[in-house]
């Protein structure tokens, strides 16, 4: 194992950020410095961070502030959290989540991911609602590892959790405007009204970003054509409390349109032999033959409904309704031409064949019902049970494009149907056996079933049709988890805990550009973890950290390109991983807040043989090759003892933040920090496709007035570092960039 240098100036900084700050703790006296305490929802009802046998993570205030700036989507959180990996072949449309280096790299929109999003107590469960903005929020909560008793299927990494800022009895709000490079602008507020006191409040929040595009197209000339995009969204609740009743019922109705240019994929951008961003990359120029574009639009309706049947039983019944609809087109070769137009017709670099292909889904509905019951007379025993019902249906429509002929016709187009219902009963429970002794566990079953319809009504130039294919899959499973807490000082918790997640069977027909529809089985994955929560110096450094370990069974698997513009599903006999995580928060002395996080994710497909086929870009592999009898045909490349695609070993992050306070407020910086470490993108290994360890930074400098506004600057970015995020192997060395280095000012007003 070899430790690249960021990282050692990362354990080395940290070292002499202990050494200088433990005594300068050891010193102060001064409240002001203790750290507030963190109460979160892992566990559907309220509690101290410190007493959840879960390894988490939450972000909140003015770190989500500074982190989501200059115009941030929710990929955002990659490498924020420990273990957390984001990101995106579809841009803000359709992010990815890894946890734990547990995640999914299917680009289709009906992909299931094994880290489920719950946004208001809703899980978005397609691909195109989780890219949902992040504005006037409470908290993210990051929870690692199966959470399928409180959460249900298609939770094996964990959960990444939203909770909006609810309405209150107090008129408050803020507002906050900024401007950056780019021409960016970016609105954001939230207005609380209070229409009956302790009866009727509203909350109004809304968002609007837009950014001007930047990118030239140097085949057709066109100056200043892509990267742009503009998003608006909104939210409006209702929060019902009449008076001498225990009931309460919120209504939450929220939606977004987002407007802009599909992922750009570039070129040969990747230099044969090694791996990141070529010599000749040019952030600000592409060669584009193909169309560029996004148009998505989504809303829905979410009601929570409370009411205290007794003084020790509370019953919570959610509705959510969920619809969207998007269209992306892009230019897939990310250059012009090809080779067999002869010399001169194609670049840049090598162009085998042109590829430009669309994705639609015309229609998305979601529908969740809950109802749950929890017990908790403030004795030993604490529990809840209920039932979740869940129906998705999904209409999508595939199309490739002859880039090569005038017009760019269509020659090529696939539509699918999907039916998916689930339904899950559960109850879990915790038991005091001493004052610090608490045993807790609880179990779930799922009932699960999939209906599919695939047609291809125009095979790939202009080719025959193929279908209708029609199917279904279905499983049944109980998931469960069990854990265990001591409290060995007022300020220290140990606990270790077991669980069982999994993630129903899933279809992928993208027949436009393929001839059979491929499944892959239930995946189940069995966890252990154990830990240490603490707080510590009174009260000013707060340090939690756990190691664990996880063993899948028959885990789903994507091979994404290799030969052509597709997706298939297949299942792995036997993998696992292991690592930990550590979260570090500090208030050493009065005005000074640090933050850190570090984790380690070692993981592995365990098959004897496990083949996947290579890539089909003029990629260096390092796999090696496996043949039939005969010698001579390539079955695939053995890609047992492989990393998980997407999985960085190291993940490495940290804030701080320093105030000089003045008579009527306060100078402040914050800087941040983030670590991803060496990646590979797919599930085969190869010299090119992927990226070497590497850090992002920002920087805020400000002044916030006591009277309620903040003015400040901000970059991110801020050395102007230039990454790969992802590639596409079946054409050329193609891949697609990080964000590059902004900048701006920002106003922000709380009443």
């Amino acid at each position: 194992m070899t430790y690249r240098p960021a990282l050692r100036s990362l354990l080395l900084g940290s070292s002499l950020l202990i050494a200088i700050t433990l005594p300068a703790i050891a010193q102060e006296t001064d409240a002001e410095a203790r750290l507030p305490s963190v109460t979160v929802t892992a566990q559907k009802v309220e509690e101290n961070i410190q007493d959840v046998p879960i390894s988490i993570t939450t972000i909140a205030d003015e770190k989500l502030d500074v982190l989501k700036s200059s115009g941030a989507d929710v990929r955002f959180l990659s490498a924020r959290v420990p273990s957390v990996i984001a990101e995106s072949s579809f841009g803000r449309a359709f992010p990815r989540f890894y946890i734990r280096g547990i995640g999914n790299t299917d680009f289709d929109l009906n992909a299931s991911q094994p880290v489920s999003l719950v946004y208001d107590d809703v899980p978005y469960e397609s691909p195109i609602l989780k890219g949902f903005p992040v504005f006037d929020l409470d908290s993210i909560e990051v929870l690692r590892g199966p959470q399928g008793t409180l959460f249900g299927r298609n939770t094996p990494g964990g959960i990444i959790k939203f909770d909006s800022a609810k309405p209150t009895n107090e008129f408050e709000g803020y507002g906050r405007v900024s401007y950056g490079n780019y021409n960016t602008r970016e609105l954001e507020g939230a207005v609380n009204l209070p229409v009956f006191t302790d009866e009727l409040s509203v909350r109004l929040s809304g968002l609007y970003q837009e950014r001007d595009p930047y990118v030239d197209n140097a085949y057709t000339g066109e100056k200043d054509r892509y990267e742009g995009f503009k998003e608006l969204a909104g939210r409006a609740q209702i929060l019902f409390t009449p008076m001498g009743t225990d009931f309460s019922a919120l209504l939450n109705v929220h939606g977004r349109s987002n407007d802009g240019d599909a992922r750009l994929f570039r070129a040969n951008i990747i230099d044969v032999g090694s791996n990141g961003v070529g010599a000749g990359f040019d952030r600000d120029t592409v060669y584009f033959d193909g169309d560029n574009f996004l148009e998505q639009d989504s809303h829905g309706v979410t009601l929570k409904l409370e009411k205290g049947l007794t003084d020790a039983i509370k019953v919570t019944y959610v509705f959510g309704n969920e619809q969207a609809t998007i269209e992306s087109r892009g230019d897939i070769d990310g250059g012009f031409g090809a080779a067999f137009l002869g010399a001169g017709n194609f670049g840049p670099g090598f162009i085998p064949f042109a590829s430009e292909s669309s994705g639609a889904v015309d229609a998305l509905h979601q529908t969740t019902n809950e109802l749950r019951f929890a017990f908790d007379d403030g004795g030993p025993l604490r529990a809840q049970a209920g039932v979740f019902v869940f129906d998705e249906k999904v209409a999508i429509t595939s199309k490739s494009f002859d880039t090569l002929s005038p017009g760019r016709p269509v020659n090529g187009i696939a539509t699918r149907q999907n039916q998916t219902d689930s339904t899950g009963i559960f109850a879990s429970l915790a038991y005091d056996v001493t004052d610090k002794v608490t045993l807790s566990g609880g179990a779930r079953w799922t009932d699960e079933s999939k209906d599919f319809v695939v047609e291809r009504t125009l095979g790939p130039f202009g080719s025959g049709p193929f279908g209708p294919v029609s199917g279904s899959v279905s499983d049944d499973q109980v998931s469960w988890d069990v854990s265990a807490t001591y409290q060995a000082t007022d300020d220290l918790n140990l606990y270790a805990r077991v669980a069982k997640g999994f993630r129903g069977p899933s279809t992928q027909g993208r027949l436009v550009f393929a001839n059979d529809v491929s499944s892959a089985n239930t995946e189940t994955v069995l966890s252990y973890e154990t830990g240490i929560k603490s707080e510590l110096f009174d009260n000013r450094v707060r340090l939690n950290a756990d190691v664990f370990f996880f063993e899948f069974n028959d885990q789903q698997l994507t091979i994404v390109g290799g030969l052509n513009n597709t997706v298939a599903l297949f299942n792995a006999d036997k993998s696992e991983g292991y690592g930990f995580e550590a979260d570090v928060e500090a208030a050493p002395i009065d005005n000074l807040f640090l933050t850190a996080g570090l984790s380690y994710n070692k993981t592995e497909f365990k098959d004897d043989v496990l083949l996947a086929p290579g890539c089909g870009g003029g990629c260096t592999m390092l796999d090696p090759a496996v043949y039939a009898a005969d010698g001579v045909t390539l079955l695939g490349y053995n890609i047992s003892g492989n990393a998980f695609p997407n999985a960085p070993e190291w993940i490495a992050n940290a804030t701080a933040r320093y105030a000089i306070p003045l008579a009527t407020g306060e100078l402040y910086g914050y800087t941040d920090w983030a670590y991803k470490g060496d990646t590979n993108f797919f599930l085969h290994e190869s010299a090119e496709f992927g990226q070497d360890g590497y850090w992002e930074g920002g920087l805020k400098l400000g002044y916030k007035a006591d009277a309620g506004y903040d003015v400040s600057a901000f970059v991110r970015n801020i050395t102007d570092e230039e990454a790969l995020e992802g590639a596409i192997d079946f054409n050329n060395l193609t891949g697609f960039v990080n964000e590059p280095r902004t900048y701006g000012v920002q106003l922000r007003w709380d009443f």
